[in-house]
């Protein structure tokens, strides 16, 4: 089981990075896009669209990276999973109200629907959820760095 999970612990964090690399990157790549698909959830007020479509697809490709490369996990894990738990509420609130919109998740490279966007958020929270608790067990068992099992 050992040997099982940290394969699992390190799967799921760098399918999380590279996810959200790329969505971020699909993101920034057209912002104003981006900023539509966020204001087609009618939850926001206007002018916090466009914030919202500067600074989200950043914090992404952020955590991505500090996924992908190993170094604050736990941290990275925390804002991926909070992210993730306001995109459900978001997903969840236009499922509600019977929006048929595109969820915005890859730009405007690629549609999906609410309940596929929905899906979709659930696993990638259990993900990191996932990596957010089980990073030291896994990640630095055979180092002996004490300074990095405090992260």
């Amino acid at each position: 089981m050992k040997r099982s999970g940290r394969l699992s612990y390190h799967l799921c964090r760098i399918l999380l990075g590279a996810f959200f690399i790329y969505a971020g990157f699909l993101k920034i790549e057209d912002a104003s896009s981006f900023a539509g698909k966020v204001a087609a959830y009618e939850i926001l007020p206007y002018q916090w669209n466009y914030v919202v479509a500067a600074t989200l697809p950043w914090i992404e490709v952020a955590c991505g990276v500090l996924l992908l490369v190993n170094r604050r996990v736990r941290p990275a894990a925390l804002v991926v999973g909070t992210m993730n738990m306001v995109f459900i509420v978001a997903v969840v609130s236009v499922l509600l109200r019977g929006l048929d919109i595109d969820c915005g998740c890859f730009g405007p490279h690629l549609k999906s629907s609410p309940l596929q966007a929905l899906l979709r958020n659930v696993l990638f929270l259990a993900m990191a959820h996932f990596v957010f608790h089980l990073r030291n067990k896994y990640s630095l068992e055979k180092t002996g760095d004490r300074r990095q099992k405090t992260e």
